[in-house]
């Protein structure tokens, strides 16, 4: 302790005054060994400032007698972010290292994170493609209930068509082209506005032929017909859409039984007996409701076999060749069984 000329007494190593944290010392804060390990050690740099003096420190703006302590210096600007464990926030060497060397975190999956949120297989993607297979199918259907409706109760209508067989052929060639074309072309089918084009032509052409077939049929036969159709094909959708059950799995054994009714139609022809018709009817609308089950859950696109979301026009394809086949069976077996 020394005193000068003013009368004010100057202490030469100031107090350490009780109570006031002290900065730890960062060689004592390394762990034991670590110099001599090779484990790299980041040590906080901070900008140079003067020595205390009689009357503060200069740069922080203290007053004298050395008191309070000094601060600890400035951290990098790197150094100031989570890790904070230590005292006034000071990062300690061990906790601001990073790890061994030649060591870095994996890159985000950005590609994964892109395709999970606007994939194909995306919730509102799925949702909005069935939405817009059931808005052609409607479309579909309520021409064909047109074309069933005027060949129905149109007397001259149905006159014309009975004497004029002929014309059945020629709608099913016109219809036979453009469903080759959608069954085969896969990139035709999915080319805008070509797919709709020809999904157009193919739905007015069995309209026709559907209607022609029902303008041979009484009208109250016609009329069960058309109820009985709209309420199992409602039924299937709706069941095939909330049963945890995959149908998609059985598609199979469909094809193998669809192959088994073509030889027992062929036979039916050449044996025709009116008992072998009913099972044959009877068959054939059990059969396509077990179709139209299994193309209704490939639109969901969680179960063994799924229709790309692409692929609208190909699977309003299929729902309407079911329905059409489930009425045309029922027509059938209405008919034969009141002679």
């Amino acid at each position: 302790m020394a005193q000068n000329q003013s009368g004010y007494t100057r202490f030469e190593n100031p107090p350490l005054v009780s109570g006031v944290d002290q900065p730890p010392s960062y060689d004592a804060s390394i762990p034991h060994g670590a110099q001599h390990a090779g484990v790299p050690v980041v040590v906080p740099v901070g900008p140079p400032y003067p020595p205390p003096t009689a009357y503060g420190n200069p740069m922080y703006g203290q007053g004298g007698s050395g008191y309070p302590p000094q601060p600890y210096p400035q951290t990098a600007p790197h150094m100031t972010d989570s890790y904070s464990s230590g005292p006034y926030g000071q990062p300690l060497p061990y906790e601001v290292t990073m790890g061994e060397p030649g060591q870095s975190d994996p890159p985000p999956d950005y590609e994964n994170e892109e395709f999970e949120g606007h994939g194909l297989d995306n919730k509102a993607v799925r949702r909005m493609f069935i939405r817009k297979v059931f808005s052609v199918l409607s479309l579909q259907l309520a021409v064909t209930c047109g074309f069933v409706a005027v060949f129905t109760f149109e007397r001259h209508v149905k006159l014309f068509v009975r004497q004029n067989a002929w014309t059945y052929w020629v709608g099913y060639i016109v219809f036979l082209v453009p469903y080759l074309v959608i069954l085969c072309c896969g990139e035709f089918r999915r080319k805008h506005p070509w797919n709709l084009i020809c999904l157009s032509i193919l739905t007015l052409a069995m309209s026709y032929m559907v209607g022609v077939v029902s303008s041979f049929y009484d009208t109250d036969v016609v009329m069960m017909a058309i109820g009985i159709t709209v309420l199992v094909c409602f039924t299937v959708i709706i069941f095939s859409l909330q049963t945890k059950y995959d149908f998609t799995t059985c598609y199979g054994v469909l094809f193998v039984c669809s192959i088994v009714m073509l030889f027992f139609g062929i036979l039916c022809i050449f044996l025709y007996n009116r008992i072998m018709d009913l099972i044959y009817s009877t068959l054939g609308a059990l059969m396509f409701t077990c179709f139209l089950a299994v193309d209704t859950q490939m639109l969901l696109g969680n179960k063994t076999l799924s229709l790309s979301p692409e692929e609208y026009v190909f699977a309003a394809l299929n729902l309407y060749l079911d329905i059409i086949q489930i009425f045309l069976y029922l027509l059938r077996l209405f008919g034969r069984s009141r002679g």
